[in-house]
Parts: structure tokens; C-alpha cells; sequence
């Protein structure tokens, strides 16, 4: 079985971009059993696990939202701020107390406007967060749904 390395802010955002993105970071404590955002609102902010966990949920019709992944320390809660219309494509609820540094989309969309190589350089990050949860997602779905199981080998 093949593990792959969660594509974190440190691992893949170079360092000049990164400082630039967390100045404009704010620690807060998230409560557990808050919810961070419904799938459909409007993605305004998005933040970065400092400590505990997030899951991340889709809404099925009729039954309660379905866990599609849980993030943790140094990971992104959100990617749905960077692209238009900025709407949340999923929910995120905190499993229990949750430390986070959050960010302002709005603030963040500017900057990497004003500076194209940035915008580029986050937009890569975020592509990678996404290609990383579509695969975690595409097993855990398949080890959920499908007659036997994802398919891994062992």
C-alpha cells in the first residue's frame, strides 16, 4: 500500500509566499462540535490545523452528513474561497477542541492578485490539496460503497 504525504503550507507553498500568507493569519480555539461551514454557504475564510481535528462532510440526502475525511495539524480546512463563486463544496465540523491559525479569503485572493507568482504558487498548493482529498475520498468512498472494497492490494 502506497502512503502519500499530505500536501501541508510548509511542504509546498515556497517560503517567501507562505510568510506573506500567514501575516495575515489570526490564532483563534475552536470549540469541538463547532461547525466551521455548510456545504453551499459562502466561502469567506479557510484555516490552517495548528492542533485537534476537523471532519470534512457531504450532505446525503435524507441521512446525516457522511465523513469524507478528517484533517489534523498543519493541514487546510477549506480550498473553496480561491475559486469562483466561493462556495463551500463541502462541510467541516470540529471533532473536538481544534487550534487554528484563519485566514480572510478576500485578503488572501488580493494578495496573490497583486503578485501573479504568488497566486500561482498558492493555487498549486491548494491544486495539490485537492488531488490529495479527491484520492482519499475516491477509497474511503469505495471502501464504503463498493462490493469489495477499494481495491488496494494488501
Amino acid at each position: 500500500m502506497t502512503t502519500t504525504i499530505t500536501p501541508r503550507l510548509t511542504r509546498t507553498l515556497p517560503t517567501e509566499y507562505r510568510g506573506r500568507l500567514m501575516s495575515a493569519a489570526r490564532e483563534v480555539d475552536i470549540p469541538p462540535g463547532t461547525r466551521l461551514f455548510e456545504e453551499g454557504a459562502r466561502a469567506d475564510h479557510f484555516w490552517i490545523v495548528r492542533s485537534g481535528t476537523v471532519a470534512l462532510d457531504v450532505r446525503v440526502p435524507g441521512r446525516r452528513p457522511v465523513v469524507v475525511e478528517t484533517v489534523g495539524f498543519g493541514e487546510l480546512v477549506g480550498w473553496s474561497w480561491l475559486f469562483a463563486p466561493y462556495l463551500w463544496q463541502l462541510g467541516a465540523q470540529a471533532v473536538g477542541p481544534v487550534r487554528a491559525y484563519e485566514f480572510d479569503a478576500g485578503a488572501a485572493r488580493r494578495m496573490c492578485a497583486v503578485d501573479p507568482a504568488m497566486g500561482e504558487a498558492v493555487a498549486l498548493w491548494i491544486g495539490r490539496v485537492l488531488a490529495h482529498r479527491l484520492a482519499s475520498t475516491r477509497t474511503r468512498l469505495l471502501d464504503l460503497y463498493a462490493p469489495y472494497g477499494s481495491g488496494v492490494p494488501g
